[in-house]
């Protein structure tokens, strides 16, 4: 199974200079335990911008012979990470950014999005082409929790969401 993991803020924004910008520890640890243990299809950008990268993350990047840290391989395509990841036989997710998100939705079982409830200032915006609205909520649970940078508490939607049909694999 092929699941999409990210955070949106109501405004769309996703990243601000190739990192999240907003500072919320509990929904990043979510994020965290998640993931823990899976293979990952990431975009270049979104991995430079990791401290931590897990083995068996697929990086898509226009770059050849472009070195990655232990345990990670370079791939040309977004298809050729979801490929490289199901061989693993982990769990599989996809981590963004924008465009590998907007690639990858086709082969995504699931989309597990935390909704920011509030609009923040950033670079990096929710692919438009993702159809998210035709998709079935199957669960949602709402938590409100603390943002370190401005201080406040801030609703955090934390959804499931699952194709109408099922999703055609990667060749």
């Amino acid at each position: 199974m092929i699941t999409a993991i990210g955070a949106v803020a109501r405004n769309g924004v996703l990243g601000l200079d190739n990192w999240l910008p907003w500072d919320i520890p509990e929904e990043l640890a979510y994020f965290e335990r998640t993931v823990a243990g899976a293979a990952l299809v990431v975009g270049r950008l979104t991995y430079e911008s990791m401290d931590v990268v897990p083995v068996d993350s697929f990086v898509v990047t226009r770059q050849a012979g472009r070195a990655l840290r232990p345990g990670c391989f370079a791939v040309d395509s977004v298809e050729a990470g979801l490929r490289g990841a199901l061989a693993t036989g982990k769990p599989v997710f996809v981590i963004g950014g924008a465009s590998v998100y907007a690639a990858a939705w086709p082969y995504c079982h699931r989309f597990l999005l935390t909704r920011i409830e509030a609009d923040f200032a950033g670079d990096t915006h929710f692919p438009d082409s993702i159809p998210l609205a035709g998709w079935q909520v199957t669960a949602e649970t709402s938590r409100l929790l603390p943002e370190r940078r401005s201080g406040r508490e801030i609703w955090c939607r934390f959804i499931d969401y699952r194709p109408p049909q099922p999703p055609r694999m990667p060749t």
